[in-house]
């Protein structure tokens, strides 16, 4: 590849294929290493790195950060994860030519492009080209306010009362952060951009404190065909570095999972009994989406939630399921005054413990709720086959978006797993086949690749890394530990045993590193409040049985509830 200049236009490399559907990007890609770069239409035309890696195509979406208009100095900077370059050629340039990974996270290296055959593409939509007048004029009629040296000042900032003269940016124009695999890429200080893109001392001026940059949301297409709306995903700008006496920047305050805990012991501090009853996951939380007293199943909060769902691509609704995951396992959020309860750092820990009986109970609860709710959402679809199909499909992309190497919840991987693999969902022959018949990629990863992995985590000889799992799979553990026999006949169970107690020792020593990994994967991440309260283990109890039958015997509550489950299956495909 040539070095590229300063500028170049992005059209006339060879490796950029210009408005291109994901499904054709990936019949282009053959050869592990193998990319393009293209013009994503579900964001608006910004660009999109496609590449092969260990057998999948990986996207990932380049952030775009628009800079003041200054003579001899970029009009924007790009990047994936850190480092920001000058130019999108420059950017791919310098991960091709020095192999560095497109993420940490995935570890994918593109080294041979695809060309494109076709007459040269424009590189983007009008508005979003970096030297189009329509950009200029854009970025010229907005109100500046800032005065620090790097002028940085992020496209996408809305005021609820502009003022003459101030423009709007297009939603279509907003640079958007994540990619398929989301990756929540956090800017790199000032001090590392090259000294060409700093302002000099002279162009500081006397003025207040000023605002702090602020990065636009991710935007997440919607399926039903409506507005598109926002989901919080904002990474967090780091404090500008060089700016003038007396001027501040002040950083967003720093959300509890990415706040440093402080596990230093108290001086002269004496030992506190643990507590028998310690529990992470309160029932008596109030909801923003139920009223008070609920009847199992609204209809309402339904639709409600189907739309929120339709809302979010699997991979945010992962990073949701794997924050809930975390504060209900005890691995994040968990206070001082519950550490000294526990006697233990973390829930981790604390579920091999004797006086974890209250937590594990807990845990299984919340596991038979997610798979119930999973469930539902393919048994309530009650509309055409292909409807269906759909949810399957949702389903089996959650369980992608969970599974070790992306979001790495395992236990939430294990719940929407058990959803599809319940008797009532299974038996669904004709809605299966259509899922066979209509989106073939998702029926083949989950016949191949999901219920192999379920399968080798429930006998204890599953994926288990911090590096690669961010949340281990308890379930097994907590099962054992409550007394549960294992299926199967008595030499295989004994192994079986063994492993699982061996994995659960081990889960309580890596506790910390699970957290690092969970705190380090949660970095940036800004949940949507009602899809982080849908996936709580209180709002599936009241949702799934009502206030009322929330309270009564959980083995009763199971089994009214897979009652319902049989005759909403029957009632989709009724057996002859």
């Amino acid at each position: 590849m040539q070095v590229p200049q300063d500028g170049e236009d992005v059209a006339a490399q060879p490796w950029y294929h210009g408005p291109l559907s994901r499904q054709k990007a990936e019949a282009l890609l053959q050869q592990d290493g193998d990319f393009l770069v293209r013009a994503s239409g579900s964001r608006g035309g910004h660009p999109v790195i496609s590449c092969r890696w260990r057998g999948s195509v990986l996207h990932f979406e380049v952030l775009r950060v628009a800079l003041r208009p200054r003579p001899g100095r970029p009009r924007a900077l790009f990047q994936l994860e850190d480092e920001r370059f000058p130019s999108l050629p420059a950017l791919v340039h310098s991960y091709v030519t020095g192999q560095r990974p497109l993420s940490q996270l995935t570890g994918a290296v593109a080294s041979r492009p695809v060309t494109w055959q076709g007459p040269i593409r424009r590189s983007f939509s009008e508005d979003t080209l970096p030297d189009s007048p329509a950009r200029t004029e854009l970025l010229r009629a907005r109100k500046w306010s800032d005065s620090q040296p790097a002028g940085l000042e992020q496209v996408g900032r809305t005021e609820d009362h502009p003022g003459p003269g101030a423009s709007t940016v297009p939603a279509s124009a907003l640079p958007r952060t994540g990619s398929d695999p989301v990756l929540l890429k956090t800017p790199v200080s000032m001090g590392s951009i090259p000294d060409s893109l700093r302002a000099s001392d002279g162009q500081l001026h006397a003025k207040g404190p000023t605002k702090p940059p602020r990065t636009p949301s991710l935007m997440l297409p919607d399926a039903s065909g409506r507005p598109p709306t926002y989901c919080e995903l904002v990474p967090r700008v780091p404090k500008v570095q060089g700016t003038a006496p007396g001027h501040s920047c002040p950083e967003p305050e720093v959300p509890w999972w990415e706040a440093e805990e402080d596990e230093e012991e108290e001086e002269n501090g004496c030992f506190a009994r643990p507590q028998a009853e310690v529990s992470l996951s309160p029932l008596d939380k109030p909801s923003c989406l139920l009223g008070p007293q609920n009847r199992p199943l609204e209809p309402e909060v339904l639709r409600t939630l189907r739309g929120l769902f339709l809302e979010h691509h699997s991979e945010s609704t992962a990073l949701h399921l794997l924050l809930v995951d975390c504060q209900a396992t005890g691995l994040l959020g968990v206070t001082r005054a519950q550490r000294r309860a526990m006697g233990v750092a973390s829930g981790l820990e604390l579920l091999t413990l004797p006086h974890g009986h209250r937590l594990r109970l807990e845990l299984l609860e919340r596991h038979e709720a997610l798979m119930l709710a999973g469930a539902l959402a393919v048994l309530g679809c009650a509309g055409p086959l292909e409807e269906r199909a759909a949810a399957l499909k949702g389903l089996v992309e959650l369980a992608l978006a969970l599974r070790p190497g992306a979001a790495g919840d395992l236990p939430g991987l294990a719940a929407v797993m058990g959803a599809l693999l319940l008797p009532q969902v299974s038996r669904l022959e004709r809605t299966w086949r259509q899922l066979r018949r209509s989106h073939t990629e998702a029926a083949l990863a989950f016949e191949q690749e999901l219920k192999p992995l379920l399968r080798a985590l429930d006998e204890g000889a599953g994926p288990c890394d911090p590096g690669e799992v961010t949340l281990p799979h308890v379930a097994p553990a907590v099962r054992v530990l409550e007394g549960e026999e294992l299926p199967g006949p008595l030499d295989e169970s004994c192994e079986r045993l063994l492993r699982t107690l061996h994995g659960a020792r081990q889960m309580a020593q890596d506790a910390p590193r699970f957290r690092e990994t969970a705190a380090r994967r949660l970095r940036g991440f800004r949940p949507n409040p009602e899809l982080r309260e849908a996936l709580t283990t209180s709002f599936l109890r009241r949702l799934l049985w009502g206030s009322r039958g929330a309270e009564a015997p959980r083995a009763t509550r199971l089994e009214k509830f897979q009652r319902v489950l049989s005759v909403l299956s029957q009632r989709l495909e009724p057996e002859h």
